[in-house]
């Protein structure tokens, strides 16, 4: 079939390299004399018609600019649905009534679950493309958006360690991650955190946190910066055993999104650690008898972690990822994903692209995180 206009959409939360990736699709279709259609509000625009023209002339250099034209939401289509089937369909309706040919969606594993039962069931001329700030889709190394964030991140815990060490202050720094701990371990390695927390590896209590405050302030150390994921969570054991401000009915009873995923922020994790924290009179009376005053506070970096212009990787990142997603567009290879695998664009099915991914027990991010924890108040021992 030939292509006379193509749709975008993204979807999900907003992350440096969103318009970046709008501007390599732009270009290319440019190019190739193909209209582009702007969907506003992820899947919300397409529901209800929400689009805005793309006119390349005004948009120069728009891989250099943060978040996202078109706007973003969460919106599932097929939430309270009976059939999958028939919701996908619709979609594809919708896409014929805009008069839309092909559409590239950009997003995360809910955004391109939706792209992928549309192909699924009906045959939609849909190309999808990585993004998750978190960098847990399994069909790609990196996002873009993930770079930009590890170093926001990164630069914030630097910044605390300023402060932490005029106080002798503990830090407790709560950081983005549901289910995967990429942006915790990759920012905490980077600005030498001293306690790293991640979804991949449960954690306790009484191990993880409290015995190595305790060692690190006989060491002789004066301030401590905890990074926790926003999803790191204790395990069973110690949660009945540690904690007394939540319980496992806490974890049970949270608010899940409009995907069925449990909203783990708002658990809080970072200011449950520092009320767990403060509790502990063996660790305040450990900490005076080394000359220091037990203070706690917790940090969440929150939305700050998506915000500003993508830093030089996601700005190529996103124009490559584009590109390469409006190449297969041209070439008809829909139900697809764009892909990096080591330096090259890659193309993969979507039903691949969409799985999740963590942290692997085995992976040399791990080895490190436990060195730095441990090497550290060793090798200033006595």
């Amino acid at each position: 079939m030939t292509i006379k206009k193509i749709g975008i959409l993204t979807g999900g939360g907003d992350c440096p390299g969103l318009n970046s990736v709008i501007y390599g699709i732009m270009l290319k279709a440019y190019d190739a004399g193909i209209e582009c259609v702007g969907i506003l509000k992820g899947w919300k625009g397409l529901i209800e018609n929400l689009t805005i023209p793309l006119n390349i002339a005004e948009h120069d250099d728009l891989h250099t600019i943060g978040g996202t034209i078109l706007y973003t939401s969460r919106t599932n289509p097929f939430k309270g649905a009976e059939s999958k089937e028939e919701v996908a369909k619709d979609l594809v309706n919708k896409l014929d009534e805009l008069e839309i040919d092909a559409l590239i969606a950009i997003g995360g594993d809910d955004t391109l679950s939706v792209a992928e039962a549309m192909c699924k069931y009906a045959k939609a001329n849909v190309i999808g493309c990585p993004k998750t700030i978190d960098n847990d889709l399994a069909g790609t190394h990196y996002t873009f958006g993930f770079w930009s964030a590890v170093q926001l991140a990164s630069n914030a815990m630097d910044n605390l360690t300023t402060t932490a060490k005029s106080h002798q202050r503990v830090f407790v720094v709560e950081i983005m991650g549901r289910d995967a701990g990429f942006l915790t371990m990759y920012s905490g390695i980077s600005a030498g955190a001293d306690i790293i927390l991640v979804p991949e590896t449960p954690f306790s209590l009484e191990k993880d946190v409290i015995d190595v405050l305790k060692k690190r302030v006989n060491a002789g150390y004066k301030y401590h910066i905890i990074a926790t994921s926003e999803g790191a969570y204790p395990n069973s054991e110690s949660l009945k055993k540690d904690f007394k401000t939540i319980s496992k009915e806490t974890i049970d009873k949270l608010p899940k999104d409009t995907y069925g995923n449990p909203l783990l922020a708002k658990l809080n994790i970072s200011k449950i650690l520092v009320d767990e924290l403060n509790l502990r009179e063996d660790l305040k009376k450990e900490f005076q008898n080394n000359g220091v005053d037990f203070e706690c506070r917790s940090v969440v970096l929150g939305h700050t972690m998506r915000a500003g212009t993508p830093n030089s990787f996601d700005r190529i990142l996103g124009l490559r990822f584009g590109l390469a997603a409006m190449n297969l567009v041209l070439e008809g290879k829909f139900g697809n994903m764009v892909s990096l695998l080591g330096n090259k664009i890659e193309t993969i099915p979507l039903s691949e692209g969409v799985k999740k991914k963590y942290i692997t027990s085995d992976s040399d991010k791990m080895e490190l995180r436990d060195l730095l924890v441990k090497i550290r108040y060793l090798s200033k021992q006595k």
